[in-house]
């Protein structure tokens, strides 16, 4: 187990809105974790039923000094289920409870928890406060932190939410732990994302010490967490609602979000999608002229390593494109991709549609 005398800080400067990722071991009993957030009588625990039998009650536990009543809701698991029907299970229970507007939600699970659990937040009564905790490596580098909220539409993934940011994140390193090996392998696709975008240097750390990560070393997992959040915060720091530079942060993602949406949303995890997504992304800026052919299989091989897939589901090119255009990215029907401009920096871009068809045509299985 991991040592909270380690506990790692990472500061998201939003002004007034601003807010601490903590990052460490034993953070889920540590009475300290929780102190200095906001003051009501009641607290929500949304987790899922997965998460929900191994954590919700420490995390229970830890919050009866501080809030006198303490409900948990239980949402069934799975991007299947991040959808207005499940979204209603949260706002029956703050209801049903009579949960005024300082209650505060904990969100303790991975991205689609955390997504809906902000979300529920944002809409009821107009905004009440909650906090991300969350248990995969995926909503620990990447979906806790920013304040983006979203549920899926049949159409379009994430297309319905709102930018709402959380007053803490808790990422407590235990409970990786208990992460299947695949989630563990989706996590580190956004964890390998920030590399390309961003910092060349973490991505060769990466490389070095991917087999520590995925033995779940806990010196390693506290680096790469620690660094894809500094990373995050650097860029939500600048644009919080993606005007401009926080798009990179999408690298892979609209390969990925359409591979998702063309299968009928998990059937692939995430963080699968945006790895796959990502290797085609690689090849779409090898075909511009942006970066070489070292570069692509030095990546793809990475994400391999990483027990993720490097070929794409066949749907064919139409159905790729379809999904890319309903992209939040899109502007005016045109689709627009986060491309490496050069390793260690990115840009958002459109592309002709006969070069994109070709990449997925050759990047997808036949």
């Amino acid at each position: 187990m991991s040592d909270t005398s380690h506990l790692e800080r990472v500061a998201i400067d939003l002004g007034d809105r601003s807010y601490p990722i903590l990052i460490g071991g034993q953070l889920l009993d540590a009475p300290s974790t929780w102190a200095d957030l906001p003051k009501a009588s009641a607290a929500f625990i949304v987790t899922n039923d997965t998460v929900g039998p191994l954590y919700a009650q420490r995390l229970a536990n830890a919050l009866a000094g501080h809030y006198s009543h303490i409900q948990t809701v239980v949402l069934p698991d799975g991007e299947s289920h991040k959808d207005w029907q499940t979204l209603n299970l949260i706002f029956d229970a703050l209801l049903g409870q009579g949960a005024d507007r300082k209650t505060v939600l904990f969100a303790l699970g991975g991205g689609v928890v955390g997504d809906m659990t902000g979300f529920a937040a944002a809409c009821y009564m107009r905004g009440v406060p909650f906090v991300q905790v969350p248990t995969t490596l995926l909503s620990q580098v990447d979906s806790s932190v920013g304040g983006k909220t979203a549920i899926n539409h049949p159409i379009g993934k994430n297309m319905i939410g709102a930018f709402y940011q959380p007053h803490r994140v808790v990422c407590d390193l235990d409970t990786l732990q208990t992460l299947p090996q695949r989630e563990m392998s989706a996590g580190l696709a956004e964890v390998i994302k920030y590399g390309p975008i961003a910092d060349m240097a973490f991505l060769d750390w990466i490389d070095d010490h991917l087999d520590a990560l995925m033995a779940r070393d806990p010196q390693a997992l506290a680096h790469a967490v620690k660094r894809s959040c500094e990373i995050k915060a650097w860029v939500v720091s600048q644009d919080e609602r993606e005007g401009g530079i926080r798009a990179i942060l999408n690298f892979g993602h609209t390969f990925g979000h359409a591979i998702e949406a063309g299968l009928g949303f998990g059937e692939w995890l995430h963080g699968e999608a945006v790895g796959c997504g990502m290797v085609m992304a690689s090849h779409l800026s090898q075909r511009l002229g942006l970066v070489d052919e070292a570069f692509v299989s030095r990546f793809t091989g990475l994400i391999a390593r990483a027990g993720l897939p490097t070929v794409g589901p066949k749907l064919g090119a139409e159905v790729y494109l379809h999904h890319m255009r309903v992209d939040k990215k899109a502007e005016a029907g045109d689709i627009r991709f986060v491309l490496i401009d050069q390793p260690g920096n990115a840009i958002v871009r459109g592309a002709p549609d006969a070069l994109v068809s070709q990449v997925i045509d050759d990047c997808c299985a036949v």
